[in-house]
């Protein structure tokens, strides 16, 4: 690793350790929220553009470094902010801190693993060049992939900046308004469990791998018609 990735290393990790020192864990738990939903209203109330952006900060912040509590931020974006103002600020805010995320991932790893591994990523990226956009869509609906690695492994191919942004933006709408429209309701939610019912994440499941299946489809029904 070179003097620049090595230095940029250390700045990440000594912004992960800041972001815990300001967050502490616990800081981002629904029963903390919940306590402290009153006064986060009345200072929205109060100052509503500096809370929106002071909100907006700390989520891109929380995605970049994957810190764990971005899903419990949605709930408070729905209980702080309207439906349209909680959509704008965690879609933009959670795309963000993903691309973010990513590009890090692949500053850090994927020259190492693209000479460390020619042969298998030359079959991933032939898959990304053809698919790639179908691929993402799915993982990031598709509730058994984690949002943080579903950012490392896509800073290891070869996706544009561009392609990423806007699949993911789209992807992840569903659950952003999913968990908005719960929190609204934040004094009801007693974990996240019942937000996303098995029937749901079924559900997201499926919508996530209809364009890829779509597509097999499509190849299949034109190579038996070329035959």
């Amino acid at each position: 690793m070179n003097i620049q990735k090595t230095l940029f290393l250390c700045a990440l990790l000594g912004a992960f350790a800041l972001a815990f020192v300001l967050l502490p864990p616990g800081t981002l738990s629904l029963d903390v929220i919940k306590i402290h939903q009153q006064t986060l209203l009345t200072q929205v109330e109060l100052a509503p553009l500096r809370s929106a952006l002071t909100y907006f900060v700390i989520y891109v912040v929380v995605s970049a470094l994957s810190i764990p509590g971005a899903a419990i931020l949605t709930l408070l974006g729905g209980a702080l902010f309207s439906l349209w103002e909680g959509v704008l600020l965690v879609s933009f805010a959670s795309t963000l801190g993903a691309t973010l995320a990513m590009l890090a991932s692949r500053y850090l790893l994927r020259d190492g693993v693209q000479r460390r591994f020619t042969l298998q990523m030359k079959t991933v990226n032939a898959g990304m060049a053809r698919d790639g956009a179908g691929y993402l869509f799915a993982l990031r609906l598709m509730p058994l992939f984690p949002f943080v690695l579903v950012n490392l492994l896509m800073g290891l191919t070869r996706i544009t900046v561009r392609r990423y942004w806007w699949v993911s933006q789209v992807a992840m709408l569903p659950a952003t308004v999913v968990f908005l429209n719960a929190g609204r309701e934040l004094g009801r939610v007693t974990s996240l469990r019942d937000i996303l019912s098995p029937g749901m994440l079924f559900a997201f499941t499926l919508l996530g791998l209809f364009p890829l299946a779509t597509r097999w489809l499509f190849s299949r029904y034109t190579s038996s018609f070329k035959k």
